[in-house]
């Protein structure tokens, strides 16, 4: 199947799980290593993860913009709740800077529930914050460097001037948005959407159905320019193999799709998803975590695996973009067709160039 629309491009999604666990150096040896590896073979996008419990994003980006020369660099995602916007302006133009005009911005509201209950802050306003923060980076990254919002409600800035801008003119703005406020908002004031892991068809295609029809009613450019799906794509050779994949990413599955508002990206026609949600958060015990400020390390102290049972492994196999060669390849035909330009990918077992430059090319699909 030969997709309507640019064939996605691929990236590489780093988490600070390997980090969590051996040898204290080993973690980031591994992130520094697959970052440029996947470079030197031609990945398009590094995302870095930026969850509350775990390491600094802006940090290791910096670190990677000294070991890599092609790829864009980006959050996936951070929060302005654990970054001002002024220091998100300065970070974002450090690794611009670092990177020779690389940097974009993965940006999101974050869990409510983790930042009111355990980390204590309040009258918390997402899509206000969000609003803002884009108006003031835009402001902060013009050659006047300049930014006010003093009618704002959440970063009311009165004429903060800063003196370091970006390499780029206005370096790309990103949400990862699951609800309507957020979703019309990237419509008309990012430069793309981040759906988060194992999103459905059925909501992608609503969803980007509902950017479009945003930035129509806005007079823009119904196409947005940036549609980055963080499912991992996952060849495998055997059944065996595809199966033990899988059944990794039901456990994945299980844990993103306990937070709240997770149901919406999961909507299926022939599952019903809610039912199977509340299911894996009742075995997680889901709400009393959230009610005492429990993170993600909470909800892993729990039973994940018998959680995750209550997922179908069917729906997982839909849901996922994991399988063999031709398998791997009509799933990113179906997605280019929604209009998904970067997807994720499973990294290769060793952090080498010639395994990622394999791995890369098998998954470029050619027309010619």
């Amino acid at each position: 199947m030969i997709p309507t629309r640019p064939w996605p491009r691929l990236c590489l999604d780093l988490t600070h799980h390997a980090w969590t666990r051996g040898d204290p150096a080993e973690g980031p040896a591994l992130s520094l290593a697959h970052a440029e590896a996947a470079d030197a073979a031609g990945i398009d996008a590094i995302w870095v993860s930026e969850d509350l419990e775990g390491w600094d994003a802006f940090a290791l980006l910096g670190a990677i913009t000294t070991r890599t020369a092609h790829a864009h660099l980006g959050t996936g995602v951070t929060t302005p709740w654990a970054r001002h916007p002024n220091t998100l302006a300065a970070s974002v133009a450090t690794i611009d800077r670092l990177s020779g005009g690389r940097a974009v911005l993965g940006l999101g509201t974050g869990q409510r529930d983790w930042l009111m209950h355990g980390l204590g802050m309040e009258d918390l306003d997402p899509p206000a914050a969000l609003t803002e923060t884009i108006a003031l980076l835009r402001q902060w990254w013009t050659p006047e460097q300049h930014a006010a919002l003093p009618e704002a409600t959440v970063f009311p800035v009165r004429g903060w001037e800063r003196t370091v801008r970006p390499a780029q003119a206005a370096p790309p703005i990103l949400i990862a948005a699951t609800g309507p406020r957020a979703i019309a908002i990237t419509a008309t004031h990012a430069d793309g959407i981040i759906l988060n892991a194992h999103t459905s068809d059925t909501a992608i295609q609503r969803i980007l159905g509902s950017v479009r029809d945003h930035r129509r009613a806005a007079g823009m450019s119904a196409e947005i320019p940036w549609v980055v799906l963080r499912t991992p794509v996952t060849l495998t050779v055997t059944p065996e193999e595809t199966r033990t994949a899988l059944l990794r990413q039901r456990r994945s599955l299980a844990l993103i799709g306990s937070l709240p508002g997770m149901e919406r990206l999961l909507e299926h026609p022939s599952w019903d998803t809610g039912a199977i949600l509340a299911e894996v958060r009742r075995r997680l015990q889901r709400d009393a975590h959230l009610a005492r400020g429990d993170g993600f390390t909470g909800l892993r102290r729990e039973d994940l695996a018998a959680a995750a049972e209550a997922i179908p492994l069917a729906l997982v196999e839909e849901l996922a973009i994991t399988g063999d060669q031709i398998h791997v390849q009509t799933r990113m035909s179906q997605l280019a067709a929604y209009g998904v330009t970067h997807l994720s990918v499973t990294p290769p077992r060793r952090p080498e160039v010639d395994d990622w430059r394999d791995l890369l090319a098998v998954l470029r699909f050619s027309y010619s």
